[in-house]
Formats: C-alpha cells, structure tokens, sequence
C-alpha cells in the first residue's frame, strides 16, 4: 500500500452516501477491506446514525434484526481470518451477525438493540460483499453467436490459408485459434455466484426482449463478417486478432442493441460499465490461447491474466486477408452464455436467450 493510497483512499458512492476505503494488508490470501463513513454537506450523521434503504429491517421483541441473501462464495470475507472480520464488526456496530455454513445458500441475519446498529452493520457488509464481488472471476457472458455453419466454414478456411501461407512467421500457429464452435461477440461479462443471481440475470434478460425486438424490427438482422482487425498499437506484436461484424447495409441496429443490454444490465447492478460503446469482436486468433487451454474454452470470452504471453507477427496475415470474408448469416438470438461450458453444438451453455423475432 503506497503513501498515496493512505493519504488520497478510494471513495465509493453508495445510495448517495460517501465511504472512505482502507486497504488493510492481513496475513491470508485476500485483502481486508475497512470501511469508514465520510460526512458530507448532505449528510452529517455519524456512522451510528446511518440509516439502510436497501434492505427492510424488522422490528423483534428483542430489538431489530435484518436478513438478506449473499452468495456463499463471499462468506469468508465476512467471516475473515479465525472469525477476526467478523467480530470487528460485531464490535463497532454492536450487532450479532449470523451466517450460513459455508458452501450453504441462504441468508445473513444481522440483529441488535438499536435500528440504526443493524442499519450501519448491514451497510458495512454490503460494501464488503460488493468489494470483494469485483474480485471474483466472472462466470457468465451476453454473446451473439457467430457459430453459423457458414461462418465456421469461412473461418476455416482463413485458418487453414493463414497457416499455409504465414506459419513462418514469429508466433503463427494453429494452438492460437479459436475454436470455430465458440466464435461469437462478447456484450458484456457478468459474475453470478450462485443459481437466485443467475436466475435474476435471466429475468433482466428477458426485460430486454421488447427493446431488442423494437430495434431488430421483429426480425433477424442480417450481419456481414468481412475484415481483420488487430486490437494493439503494433501489427508486429499482435495478442489478438478479430473478425469485423457489421449489419448489411450499414445499420448500426447490432450496435444499438450490444449498447442499450449493457446499460441495463449496469443499471442492475449485475454488469460493469467499462466503456460507452461495446466494442464488437468476433476474435479469430488469441495468445492467450496458446497458455493456457481453459482459456481456450472460454473463446476469447474476457482476458485472464497470464505472467508469460508470446505475441505473434499479423503483418503478413494483415496484408493478404484484411479484407477477408467470413461469409454472411441471419443472427436472431443474443444468449447469457456460461463460461467454460460446452453445449451439444459445441457452443456455450445458455442459461437463458431471447431472439430477435
């Protein structure tokens, strides 16, 4: 933890609500969060007076209690090392906080004397648990598949050329291509921890069905995949090269919808916003696929980190496919893909879908 971490912390906005977060480096695989309360002009009650709109607090013969769902894989950040997290909580709020046995699904309940205790305890959790939520890999992605058996075909036969042609050059081989079941663009990636939140992803992706439809005008979209693209600075030096996807005619219809599904999904709270427009890719080539073969099943899917990533040499594959044709195909269907599954088609597991018409 740098100096400027102590003196310059992160703030995070909350329901309107400012907190300061510390850093606290502890003995065990996971960094401690502390999180303390910032007065602002719009709110000025210390932290024992801190009221909780998220959740509904219920009054008890014996004082208030609070009970809310968290996915078991974020258990012990809650609990901490030998309890320790825990009981500092507990100790600041002057609260009781129960959880389920780890790996069991269920509730926290957060009981005390005073409402404004349980409120301030559940609100420490909840930033916790949100904390240590963007930590976690993600699970799940919205994808447009582009597995059309057309589509397989032309990419096939760019990977059966491309090998021909520049296997000479630094880095080009077959380990590095993608596999033609799983060709697809990623919308957006998303980390469900347990079945209640992919459950409510599906449901979010169902609320989309009437915008998706509007824009698609009830019908599938027509999409034209032609050109390579290389996503750094240097042709040389290339991690991955893409597929460019555009709707026949020129309509920016794939483009609008990639975009209005992220800003739902973001609104949820399920989704990550990381850039205005999503940047559509169907990848055809991956370094990262030569490292490691789960990644591999992934398609692309988001980047892992890898300490060790050869680069290969696109200037000759640039120069004679860059106006490469794929071929063309109807796409009708945008699905939440499961990472690091396989379906009968050799494509993603859906955990849910809505098509276009």
């Amino acid at each position: 933890m740098s100096v400027m971490d102590v003196l310059r912390p992160a703030l995070i906005n909350i329901n309107g609500r400012i907190y300061r977060r510390n850093t606290v480096k502890e003995e065990h695989d996971y960094e401690e969060e502390d999180f303390s309360f910032i007065e602002t002009p719009e709110r000025e009650e210390l932290l024992d007076d801190e009221t909780c709109d998220s959740y509904n607090i219920e009054q008890t013969e014996k004082g208030y209690r609070c009970a809310f769902d968290v996915p078991s894989a974020l258990y012990k950040y809650i609990i901490g090392k030998k309890g320790e997290t825990r009981r500092r909580l507990e100790f600041d709020t002057k609260t009781s906080i129960s959880l389920p046995k780890q790996g069991v699904e269920g509730q926290i309940v957060i009981t005390g004397s005073q409402k404004s205790a349980v409120s301030s305890a559940v609100t420490r959790v909840e930033l916790l648990v949100e904390s240590f939520r963007k930590k976690q890999p993600f699970t799940h992605f919205l994808s447009f598949p582009l597995n059309d058996p057309k589509i397989q075909e032309g990419f096939l036969r760019f990977k059966d050329e491309v090998l021909l042609q520049c296997s000479q050059d630094y880095g080009v081989e077959e380990s590095i291509f993608q596999n033609p079941a799983k060709l697809h663009l990623t919308v957006g990636t998303l980390t469900l921890l347990n079945d209640m939140e992919v459950q409510k992803a599906c449901a979010y992706l169902q609320e989309c069905g009437s915008f998706i439809r509007d824009i698609a005008e009830g019908k599938p979209l027509l999409l034209e995949v032609t050109g390579i693209e290389y996503m750094n600075d240097d042709p040389a030096m290339v991690d991955v090269l893409y597929a460019k996807v555009n709707v026949k005619g020129g309509s920016d219809r794939l483009q609008t919808i990639a975009d209005r599904l992220v800003e739902h999904f973001a609104s949820s709270g399920l989704m990550v916003r990381e850039w205005d427009r999503v940047k559509l890719h169907g990848t055809v080539m991956n370094t990262l696929f030569r490292k490691d073969s789960a990644v591999k099943e992934t398609g692309g899917a988001g980047r892992l980190t890898t300490t060790e990533r050869e680069a290969f040499d696109a200037r000759n594959i640039l120069k004679k496919y860059g106006a490469y044709s794929f071929g063309q195909f109807e796409l009708n269907t945008v699905q939440l893909s499961q990472r690091f599954s396989t379906d009968c088609t050799g494509y993603y597991t859906a955990a849910g879908s809505i098509s276009f018409s």
